[in-house]
């Protein structure tokens, strides 16, 4: 591999003349043959330091770049574009028809993709693992399961940790898949990752001699402010303060798909155009509302939504990100308001805090993340009573479970895991099938009450940098408090924030 063929490949495959941030880097480290591990926000080009590889790797002969991702959600977006520069791309996943997914199994056997996308599920299934280990056999490997993947990608990486915001228990299983694979170089890559994470990503994968890629999480053209707020009306008034404060395309950001709603009316009687964005609308929906925010421009462009968007979504001059309910952890509140100001320009971060949000936030965990034993009870209805499960849907699910709070989507949750899980097939209900129980490490009761305690101290820690005085300590500045918890100590303060700015600081 030379410096001038990753360089061609940039311009003619990527479209690119130069690279950005740690990306060369990166490269030049996973095509040297050693692992890395890359923390980048969102948006500053991260795919791009496994997606030519991949196309290098091919080239040479050298085999598969595997891209593990928790999002199913994403994946086509994901293969479209990188189909759309050319590369033999393909995901599976549960989206797919049986028959779909089997003709992508045959393509897999005989080497036909240089870059596959997978969940960490999809190798609890013999016909994927076949076809893998068939791969490594068509691309000239002795012996069949011994490293048919060139390049093993672990998207989202933060994952893989029990520490970390978002665990996943299958992501905690890409170990032992790495070593069932013949130990692949690997590029685990994350958006944010305290220290604590860090190194247990490191454990996890057994890739202990990585380099780690960190340019840390200070943003120079950010400016981070939290304001006390109480009830609807307050965080209406402010929405509109900051609307004509700040110009530009702007996001604003809710916990509950009903306090979403509810302030999508009191801002359309006040005349602001706007898009919404969240989970109970359907995927053509959410598809359109992403489109039209990225094709509108300066002040027409506002979208209210839930934490999963942005995921994905490159707009580098959003001015604007507003929080109207509390992020569930810093982790969460670093990523999302990163989606400002990607242009270098300034850009704002409000968070509206009102105390009362916190017990909703501790509700919406709970919804998140069900009882072992509620999943189990859900599989149970659909397994047991199939025509009334496809005929009924969620209605039946949530009748039979005795509840009824509309902010409650316990059930849908549970059905999404399921599927994930491979113990139900169907993306609808009309389509509901169970397959099998599910695995009893994921029904594991301590386990999930270790993983609600991590959850609560999250929070605990988003509300406590929400209440940050500065007379508490004129020595405080938000930059260099997400820093620390980042693990970046001793910066000096931004000069931008509303800490620094009550007390005059000045931002060099």
């Amino acid at each position: 591999m030379s410096q001038a063929s990753v360089l061609t490949c940039l311009k003619e495959v990527f479209g690119f003349s130069t690279f950005r941030g740690d990306q060369e880097a990166v490269i030049t480290t996973v095509l040297s043959g050693n692992s890395a591990l890359l923390i980048m926000p969102t948006g500053m080009g991260k795919s791009l330091c496994f997606q030519l590889p991949a196309r290098i790797l091919s080239q040479e002969g050298r085999g598969l770049t595997l891209v593990i991702s928790p999002l199913i959600a994403l994946m086509k977006d994901q293969v479209d574009a990188a189909q759309a520069k050319g590369l033999r791309a393909a995901f599976i996943n549960s989206s797919l028809s049986a028959e779909e997914r089997n003709a992508r199994y045959r393509k897999l056997a005989a080497g036909r993709y240089e870059i596959l996308y997978v969940t960490p599920e999809r190798f609890r299934i013999p016909e994927f693992r076949e076809a893998l280990l068939q791969s490594g056999r068509q691309s000239g490997r002795q012996g069949g399961w011994q490293n048919p993947v060139a390049l093993l990608a672990v998207d989202e990486a933060h994952c893989i940790s029990s520490w970390g915001h978002d665990f996943r228990l299958d992501y905690s299983r890409l170990g032992d898949i790495r070593a069932e694979i013949g130990n692949p170089v690997t590029l685990a890559v994350t958006a944010s990752a305290t220290p604590l994470v860090q190194a247990d990503i490191l454990k996890q994968l057994s890739i202990g001699d990585a380099q780690i890629f960190n340019r840390g999480v200070r943003r120079e053209n950010l400016s981070l402010e939290v304001v006390d707020l109480h009830g609807m009306e307050q965080k209406v008034q402010a929405f509109v303060s900051y609307r004509h404060r700040f110009p530009g395309p702007a996001i604003c950001y809710f916990s509950l798909v009903q306090s979403l709603m509810k302030f999508s009316d009191q801002i359309s009687r006040l005349g602001f155009s706007h898009l919404i964005y969240h989970g109970q609308l359907g995927d053509r929906e959410r598809k359109r509302s992403q489109e039209q925010f990225l094709a509108k421009t300066e002040n027409e462009a506002l979208i209210l939504a839930t934490p999963a968007f942005g995921l994905g979504i490159d707009k580098e001059n959003v001015r604007l990100v507003m929080h109207a309910e509390i992020p569930g952890s810093l982790e969460s509140y670093y990523q999302e308001v990163g989606r400002a100001g990607r242009d270098g320009r300034q850009a704002k971060a409000a968070l509206f805090f009102e105390d009362d949000d916190v017990s909703i936030q501790k509700d919406f965990l709970d919804w998140a993340s069900p009882d072992p034993g509620f999943v189990n009870a859900v599989y149970n209805l659909i397994e047991r009573n199939p025509l009334r499960a496809r005929q009924e849907g969620f209605d039946y699910l949530r009748t039979q479970m005795n509840f009824y709070n509309r902010r409650d989507f316990r059930v849908e949750t549970a059905v999404g895991l399921l599927e994930r899980w491979g113990a139900i097939e169907g993306r609808k209900p009309i389509e509901w099938k169970a397959i099998s129980e599910p695995p009893q490490e994921y029904l594991d009761q301590a386990l999930y009450q270790t993983r609600r305690t991590g959850q609560l101290r999250k929070l605990h820690e988003m509300v406590a940098f929400a209440k940050l005085s500065p007379e508490a300590d004129h020595e405080l500045c938000r930059m260099t408090e997400l820093e620390k918890y980042f693990g970046f100590k001793d910066g000096k303060r931004c000069g931008i924030c509303d800490l620094c700015l009550s007390h005059g600081v000045a931002h060099d």
